[in-house]
């Protein structure tokens, strides 16, 4: 019924016209003497094929709406796949889609262009800037005084850690980036993640409870162990006395420490592009950027975050999993 009152009123000056010429007739008639049956019957004959004429052209109407819904619904249209123009300004309007279709073609290859130009320098320069990282740890063995030794050598490993977020981060933003899912264990992960920050948590005298989870999932293990790292990472920041404790529930990796915790109000807007809140403002070096890549990250995975934080009592951080991705041992 909608498209039929759309179709009267795009029509509307056409069939007024109709109507008008039916009363000059009658009229005319009128002024002459004519009888009025031969006026009547003239608009019958005339209203007759005016309404065959107009229910076959309202079908080619409706027929090609449901067309182009159609293809409104798809995620790529050719033009070739559109009805074919019905007149002379329908023929214009495809002309001037096909002009803007090649200029958004070129317009898309240039952006893939660019964008993968500026992926092949950070990694080169990510690879370059490793090489004098692995020279200062060789020239850090040889140190005699400890205490100093271990702290460059964490102050090194940061530099490491945010070397590969810039790396991470742009890899993210490229339409090239492709995830190879398979079935990985987590208990690998996890155990990776944390010998990875050992030396930071024997450093800050800091236990880590770490309960094995006995659990496969459908992932990708390289960017769900970026994700765990940050995680894990921001819970040592932030962390200074206590524990810090790795879990399963229920369908979710949690990473629970005992730190500053987070606001209530900024709960909902953690993750957000540069969002730090009140922990981040209190922490000038914080900036927000590795949660908003994890969270950018579980959600092309399939998993999600949640995060549940009280001031001063600590954070709980879950990775929450479809239960379709989950797989036996």
């Amino acid at each position: 019924m909608k498209i039929f009152l759309t179709y009267l009123n795009n029509y509307k000056v056409p069939m007024a016209l109709w109507i008008l010429f039916g009363l000059i007739n009658i009229i005319i008639g009128y002024l002459y003497q004519v009888p009025l049956e031969r006026s009547l019957l003239w608009l019958a004959i005339c209203g007759f094929i005016g309404i065959a004429a107009a229910a076959f052209h309202f079908y080619n109407y409706y027929k090609s709406h449901k067309e182009l819904t159609f293809h409104q619904r798809q995620t790529h249209v050719e033009i070739e796949q559109l009805p074919p123009p019905a007149n002379l300004i329908e023929n214009d309007y495809q002309a001037l889609l096909e002009k803007l279709n090649a200029a958004f073609s070129e317009l898309e290859n240039t952006k893939t262009q660019n964008e993968q130009e500026i992926l092949d320098y950070f990694t080169m320069w990510v690879h370059q800037i490793k090489i004098p990282i692995s020279a200062l740890h060789l020239i850090l063995q040889d140190e005699d005084n400890d205490e100093v030794s271990e702290e460059m050598k964490e102050q090194l490993f940061k530099i490491e850690q945010y070397v590969e977020l810039i790396l991470q981060y742009v890899r993210l933003g490229s339409a090239s980036t492709d995830y190879h899912f398979q079935k990985v264990d987590l208990d690998v992960i996890v155990c990776e993640t944390i010998k990875k920050y050992a030396s930071i948590f024997i450093r800050k005298k800091l236990p880590v409870h770490y309960e094995r989870i006995n659990q496969r999932i459908i992932t990708d293990s390289k960017w769900l162990s970026f994700v765990l790292e940050q995680i894990l990472s921001n819970a040592l920041k932030y962390t200074n006395e206590g524990s810090i404790s790795i879990y399963l529930e229920e369908n979710a990796i949690v990473i629970e420490d005992t730190g500053i915790g987070i606001q209530p109000e900024d709960i909902p807007r953690v993750g957000e592009r540069n969002f730090t809140g009140f922990t981040g403002r209190r922490h000038k070096s914080a900036s927000g950027i590795g949660l908003h890549l994890s969270k950018q990250i579980l959600a092309k995975l399939g998993h999600r975050i949640k995060i549940e934080s009280e001031p001063k009592k600590g954070t709980k951080v879950f990775i929450v999993f479809d239960p379709k991705q989950i797989t036996t041992k």
